[in-house]
């Protein structure tokens, strides 16, 4: 099954307490159905002092749900479900439900 949501794509957080805002996706973890948003879920994570660097509390990104996230149309910038279609060059690309943009480059 083709991935709709890849790393480098702009999405919207459509539920949770970061319902509406826009990011980039940084990794995506498909086992666990799960994302890293920049900027999006974060957390308070206790760390330890090591000899390279000093303890104390570091906010930091958490993974998220895939199906809590959407990606943004290049065109209008709200959120859009993600369909599939070739091109006349054989190219697969992924395209914008709501206004057919084309996603990928």
């Amino acid at each position: 099954m083709a991935a709709k949501i890849k790393k480098g794509d702009k999405i919207v957080v459509l539920t949770g307490k970061d319902k509406g805002k826009k990011g980039q996706v940084l990794s995506v973890f498909p086992q666990e159905g799960r994302a890293l948003v920049q900027g999006v879920n974060l957390v308070k994570h206790h760390e330890a002092p090591t000899q390279r660097a000093a303890g104390g509390i570091v906010t930091r990104e958490a993974k998220i749900q895939l199906s809590n996230l959407a990606i943004e149309d290049p065109k209008t910038g709200k959120p859009t479900r993600v369909g599939f279609k070739t091109l006349e060059d054989g190219r697969k690309v992924r395209v914008s439900k709501s206004s057919g943009e084309v996603i990928d480059g």
